[in-house]
């Protein structure tokens, strides 16, 4: 037991001493640097890594159709699971012609979820994957998933699941983008020393 500085009666100095109160935060930095360039970023490479992904997913499966010997056939009307994966990845192949749509979509999903973890201490990339391809999959499957409500609900499905999986491919790049260049691990960990 130590003595009280002030009033000299005993005191009992425990670990619990040393641990910040609940409403206490370790000190961060004020500002995280390379977020808007990171986001900026990201979102350009989501237009053109769904496009990318997408026009490989079309040609690979042209090409298991003619190995197959059978014709791809129409993307839309054919009503069945393989006519709206097809469709997913036609839509994905063609997503940079809207590009003025797409990335600031991709922007404001990126910006509510990723783009607030390094203020909030979030080093790991893990997260940034797991969201990044969350909100990918959400924003392609979802736009497929309409789309392919026109040719019934098996090619609904066929679209959602090839768009969903197109769409977490690249938010998962765009994940791994963002935490490379904001390096939140080396930003957070760095304080900002300077008196002036």
């Amino acid at each position: 037991m130590s003595e009280h500085p002030v009033s000299g009666l005993p005191r009992d100095t425990s670990p619990a001493d040393d641990v910040l109160p609940a409403y206490a935060m370790a000190s961060r930095p004020r500002r995280v640097k390379r977020v808007k360039l990171a986001l900026l970023l990201s979102s350009m490479a989501a237009c053109v890594v769904v496009a990318i992904v997408g026009f490989l997913v079309m040609m690979l499966s042209f090409m298991v159709f003619e190995l197959a010997g059978q014709t791809p056939g129409p993307a839309v009307g054919a009503g069945d699971f393989r006519g709206g994966a097809l469709l997913a990845a036609q839509l994905s192949a063609m997503n940079f012609i809207l590009f003025f749509i797409t990335v600031p979509a991709a922007a404001l999903a990126l910006g509510l979820s990723i783009a607030r973890f390094p203020h909030r201490g979030i080093t790991h990339m893990i997260p940034y994957l797991r969201w990044g391809a969350i909100w990918g999959g959400f924003l392609v499957g979802g736009t497929t998933f309409v789309f392919g409500l026109f040719g019934g609900p098996a090619s609904a499905v066929g679209a959602l699941m090839c768009g969903g999986a197109i769409g977490s491919l690249a938010g998962t790049f765009c994940g791994f983008l963002f935490h490379a260049i904001v390096q939140p691990a080396r930003q957070v960990t760095e304080m900002d020393v300077s008196v002036f």
